[in-house]
Parts: C-alpha cells; sequence; structure tokens
C-alpha cells in the first residue's frame, strides 16, 4: 500500500504523509513504528510529512491528535447527530438476526435512538445518527475498484463514533485526520473499501469535502490469507526486516510489488534486463516512471515468492 501511495505521489508531484494510527493500545506493538520506518528507508521509500519529520499538520500520531476527534464530535452532537448507545454486542446481535445481517457484523437496528432503551448502568457508546434522507446513500468511483454505492443505514446503521471506554473510532478519526491534514487521496487496502462510504458520510456531515480513494488488494500469507501479524509466528519472510536478513534486496522486493500492482511486468523476456530468481527487480526511480507512463493495474491478492517464505521450525 506504501508503495502504491508513493509512486503516485512522485508521479504527480505530491506529498507523501505518513501518519501513525496508534489509538488501539491493545493492538499497538512496542517498536512497530520504527520498525515500519526502517523497512521504508531501506526500500527508498521516503516521506515529506510524519512522525519522525514533521509537518504543516502535526502531530502525525493518532493518539496525540485527541482534541481534534472530541471537537467533531462535538461539531456533529450540536446537529443532533450524535447520541448516547448502551447496547451490549450480545443484543445487538440477538436482535439484528438475519437477514439484517450485514458484511461487517450485525447491522444496528437504532435501539438507542429511543432514550427510554438506554441503560443507566452500563457507560455509553457515541453513535452517529444517520439520516434518514438522500444523504444515507453514498456513491462514489475509486480509483481501483471502480464505481462504488452504499446505503449506510441499511448496511451498517448508526456507527461507533466512540467506545464506551472512551476511545475514538477508526471511522471518526481517519476522517477527521483526512480532511484536517488536508489529504487529497487516501491508498489502502481493498478489505477497508466497505468502510469507504462511511468516511465520505461524515466528512459530509462534517461539511467538508471527502478526498479521492484507491484500494488496492492485499498481500496473502502462504496460506492463502490475508498477511497478518499471526504469519509472523509461523512463517519465516513475513516481514521485509526478515527478508532483509535474508538477503534479498530492496529491488527484488520492489520489483515484486511493482508488478502485483502492474506497473511491470512479472516476467521479462529480455536476458540482458536484470532479474532476481527469475523475477524482474525495480528501484524507485524506474517504478515512479513507469506510474507517469501507466495508471496502477493491481493484480488480485497477491502473495509473496515460495523461496522467500518458509516455516519455522516446530510450525
Amino acid at each position: 500500500m506504501a508503495l502504491a501511495a508513493w509512486v503516485r505521489v512522485r508521479a504527480s508531484g505530491g506529498a507523501f504523509v505518513l501518519r501513525v494510527e496508534d489509538l488501539d493500545s491493545q493492538r499497538t506493538v512496542p517498536g512497530a513504528v520504527e520498525r515500519i520506518l526502517a523497512d521504508l528507508a531501506w526500500l527508498g521509500l521516503d516521506w515529506d510529512e510524519g512522525p519522525d519529520t514533521g509537518g504543516p499538520f502535526a502531530p502525525y500520531v493518532q493518539s496525540e491528535r485527541l482534541a481534534l476527534y472530541e471537537d467533531a464530535l462535538r461539531r456533529l452532537s450540536r446537529r443532533d447527530l450524535v447520541y448516547p448507545c448502551t447496547c451490549s454486542r450480545t443484543e445487538i446481535a440477538r436482535i439484528a438476526s438475519a437477514p439484517h445481517v450485514g458484511e461487517e457484523g450485525p447491522v444496528y437496528p437504532g435501539l438507542c435512538r429511543d432514550p427510554a432503551h438506554r441503560r443507566t448502568d452500563r457507560k455509553p457508546a457515541s453513535r452517529l445518527r444517520i439520516p434518514d434522507d438522500d444523504s444515507r446513500t453514498v456513491r462514489f468511483v475509486d480509483l481501483v475498484c471502480g464505481p462504488q454505492e452504499q446505503d449506510v443505514l441499511a448496511a451498517v446503521g448508526d456507527f461507533v463514533l466512540r467506545r464506551a471506554d472512551g476511545q475514538f473510532s477508526y471511522q471518526l478519526a481517519v476522517t477527521v485526520d483526512d480532511l484536517a491534514m488536508g489529504i487529497t487521496e487516501v491508498v489502502r487496502g481493498d478489505d477497508l473499501l466497505s468502510s469507504t462510504a462511511r468516511q465520505i458520510l461524515l466528512a459530509r456531515l462534517l461539511g467538508c469535502s471527502p478526498p479521492a480513494y484507491l484500494h488496492v488488494p492485499v498481500v496473502l500469507g502462504p496460506d492463502g490469507e490475508r498477511l497478518a501479524k499471526r504469519h509472523q509466528t509461523r512463517w519465516h519472510g513475513s516481514t521485509v526486516a526478515e527478508l532483509r536478513e535474508a538477503g534479498i534486496r530492496p529491488e527484488q522486493v520492489l520489483g515484486a510489488l511493482g508488478a502485483a500492482l502492474g506497473l511491470l511486468e512479472p516476467e521479462i523476456s529480455d536476458p540482458g534486463a536484470r532479474t532476481g530468481a527469475g523475477r524482474v527487480e525495480a528501484t524507485p526511480a524506474e517504478l515512479v516512471d513507469a506510474m507517469g507512463r501507466g495508471a496502477l493495474k493491481p493484480v488480485s491478492s497477491w502473495t509473496a515468492p515460495a523461496d522467500w517464505v518458509r516455516p519455522r521450525q516446530g510450525s
């Protein structure tokens, strides 16, 4: 995802913004940010704004931007677009049974829109009261996936902006940050495509125009599942750092990913061209040049070459 964003930025003369999204403290891994920065630097992908370089919209760490999310919540509340919710997940799942189950779980049925339903013995979450008018249906064109349409009220229902424990939701935080930082294009995995309509709706309710979106197929692990932290315990080569330690060169990684993004041919016929293990290699500059000559045309979800990844002992 970083490479896709980086080549588009460098080919168009924009600014590459690196933001740390660390609101969920239970999932934050110590040292992860430093490893990400080191991996990007090793691949030759630089950034114009970020947690270590600063920039005009600092700070670039979400846990340091809580006042902005609080302000956005107040603005929505003043328009009666937020209400407290004391429903438990069990209650929602029991009431919102099939066929009212959306792709991300039970559709919230709006129980706590009625103050009489709210309990006084639980801390409430804050939910967005989605307007029951034409604004509930969001249409946009993803720069890779094409035209999209979602009736947000029907697909997910009133969604959480701040949890009962006080943590702001991903949907609110990224929307506020994208608007505050002047982001014009969001590049991310297509596993997040279904959440985009909620963010566009939030941006419009906050009186702003949302950025453009580009969703890229995710990288898969050797088991065919989306590459995630759990793979690191089972397969060596599941991280950039491990590929580096195994002697894989950055040009090989960039070449493989560039081919997966449709910027390069996966195999080259020119016997004089540079290859690595029968695969094309590329420098950052070569990928920017390729981006300048055509659009991204990602292949379906991509898996790293088999000779880069091996099972860990005992796995």
